[in-house]
């Protein structure tokens, strides 16, 4: 069979998800089963895998569906508890005390903190924590999914303390000797230096692609959710928007460039944060001759913005200085954030490697290798998954806002019936993926999925390929439902592509981890989960029709500043990577200067 043939059979289940999903908008509990057995069909029948592999691939799916809708509670049981004990309206109240905007709050809540929250924990954690905020701050839940999932692009390629680039671009290439010559005859004497090096590229791509990243947010803000349906008046901030990209993405690149790749992320959006903060609060770089921009009252959204998690609103009593919780314990701005900060400060501890902490979680472990007498291997760290620490610091909450027991209780029982809901479609998503991705080794002797699908569009884009290799890295990511994956997968690949067309595989390495890194916003199990967590189960199709534009923009872009780079020496500065990135940008800065004009 042909290459291309291989390719476009691969590509029928990615094909698949975006007609039910994107298309005729099925909910994901509905679409993923039709998807899962597409997949299991080709991996069966054409690729010619086992039996015994592809439910073995299966039953891997379901443990780590088991996983993330472990994550999705903890993160709802988080919410509900503070909500029951009031601190949820102090938290309110607190970002009104810095601005009232929404556009500011979602810079604030979604880019920085969230992107904090991804330098810390990856693994779509920042939905987790960053969506119930925001719903929690009275936007409406399909907003905070958006805004959530849009700023999984340029932290993550970072996320974890560093993990897709050490984990997933070391697994990927470190096996081949020859790569390890090539790096040391370059003068990478030290393995993790090639890596550092890497890191570098990856954060340069980013920083210059994921500046606009907050000014997306705004404008699908104000144009899907505002009054008037208005791009022009997400664009207005603009000034803000982009100075908040400027706070994190330049201490982000220093830290890459100075220590290496675990932090740039972490620091990066910490600085930011710093530095924000007192802006907002002063009203710098804002719209002064108008109202702080808002949602119309919950009584007028549309059906589709909300749903099953709806915080109460009411304001609660003062008390000073002090707001009364439902309680009756009288709630600072510092107590009623501190389950947040111990969250942070939680998963900042057990994920650097060189501390205690990270060896002791993980060595609760349970394991099984060669599932079924295939090559596919199953773990579970119980300890290490972010939804055991929601769940901890809920627990503590109970001492931190004296709840009782039976208020908790009623919190916990609130939260199992929402992930209950997304249980159907995690439990087909995952399998899929998995049966995808594990789809090597059968008697047909083809390569994985992945690999059939991204060679066929190598040879179709022969020269041009730094331009189509971020988005391959994407495609990986959201079929994988990780940057890391994405990276173990498709690095070698793109290493070898790149040594056939003779130019810079670390760059095109680089591309790869950073397509890889925007992957997640259009990730099905991503927004699967992201939806659970806000109560929006069964939306995923109207959320992936807001995140596509922005994927195929990010990784247009990346595609176009790495194909510069790369051809620089043969065709000069003024190349077809410099003619797309600079239509691209006069695009956008022609719609800021006439935003006036714009519906």
């Amino acid at each position: 069979m042909t290459s291309m043939m291989l390719c476009l059979l691969a590509m029928f289940p990615i094909v698949l998800v975006g007609i039910l999903l994107v298309g005729l908008r099925w909910p994901a509990s509905r679409a993923m089963p039709l998807c899962y057995l597409a997949a299991s069909g080709l991996a069966y029948f054409v690729w010619q895998v086992p039996s015994l592999q592809v439910a073995a691939a299966s039953i891997r799916g379901l443990v780590i569906s088991v996983e993330l809708l472990f994550i999705v509670f903890g993160a709802i049981l988080l919410l509900n508890t503070l909500e029951s004990s009031g601190a949820l309206t102090v938290i309110r109240q607190s970002f009104e005390g810095v601005s009232r905007d929404r556009r500011v709050q979602v810079i604030i809540v979604a880019w920085l903190f969230g992107s904090f929250i991804e330098g810390s924990a990856g693994f779509g954690t920042p939905a987790a924590v960053a969506v119930p905020l925001l719903v929690g701050l009275g936007f409406p839940p399909l907003a905070a999914v958006i805004a959530g999932m849009l700023i999984q692009s340029t932290p993550v390629s970072f996320g974890a303390v560093g993990t897709p680039i050490l984990v997933g671009v070391n697994t990927g290439l470190s096996a081949s000797e020859p790569i390890r010559q090539a790096a040391a005859a370059q003068g990478y004497v030290d393995w993790s230096d090639y890596l550092a090096a890497i890191g570098v590229r990856v954060a340069v791509l980013h920083t210059l692609t994921g500046t606009v990243v907050p000014l997306f947010v705004t404008a699908t803000l104000t144009r899907t959710f505002g009054r008037n349906r208005s791009w022009s008046e997400g664009l207005e901030v603009w000034r803000f928007a982009l100075f908040n990209a400027f706070a994190m993405t330049v201490p982000y690149l220093l830290v890459a460039w100075i220590l290496g790749p675990e932090f740039p992320s972490m620091v990066g959006s910490l600085v930011g944060l710093m530095i924000v903060i007192p802006v907002a609060r002063r009203g710098w770089l804002l719209p002064r001759s108008k109202e702080p921009w808002d949602f119309e009252q919950p009584s007028k959204w549309p059906a589709a913005w909300s749903g099953k998690i709806v915080p109460a609103h009411q304001p609660a009593p003062v008390s000073g200085k002090m707001t009364v919780g439902m309680t009756g314990l009288k709630i600072s701005v510092l107590r009623a954030w501190s389950p947040y900060i111990i969250v942070a400060l939680l998963l900042v501890l057990t994920r650097i490697r060189t501390l205690p902490f990270y060896d002791l979680l993980k060595s609760v472990k349970f394991s099984a290798s060669k599932v079924m007498g295939t090559s596919v291997n199953i773990s579970i760290e119980p300890l290490y998954l972010p939804g055991t620490v929601f769940i901890l610091v809920s627990v503590l909450c109970i001492l931190i806002f004296r709840i009782s027991p039976a208020v908790f209780g009623r919190s916990a029982v609130k939260s199992l019936r929402t992930v209950r809901s997304a249980s159907t479609a995690l439990i087909f998503t995952v399998p899929m993926v998995q049966v995808f991705i594990n789809s090597s080794g059968g008697a047909a002797g083809y390569p994985e999925m992945p690999l059939a699908f991204a060679a066929g569009i190598a040879q179709l884009a022969g020269d041009y390929w730094p331009l189509f290799s971020p988005t391959i890295g994407g495609i990986g990511a959201a079929i994988a439902g990780s940057n890391t994956v994405s990276n173990m997968m498709l690095s070698l690949f793109q290493y070898n592509v790149a040594e056939r067309l003779n130019i810079d595989p670390m760059w095109v390495v680089a591309l790869q981890a950073v397509g890889g890194a925007a992957g997640n916003t259009i990730c099905v199990h991503n927004v699967v989960a992201a939806s659970a967590v806000a109560g929006l189960t069964g939306r995923e199709g109207p959320i992936i029709r807001k995140t596509v534009p922005f994927f195929l923009w990010y990784s247009a872009f990346a595609g176009s500043i790495g194909y510069t780079i790369l051809m620089w020496s043969t065709f000069g500065l003024v190349n077809l990577g410099t003619l797309i990135a600079t239509a691209m940008l006069i695009a956008l800065t022609g719609a800021i200067m006439l935003r006036r004009r714009l519906p």
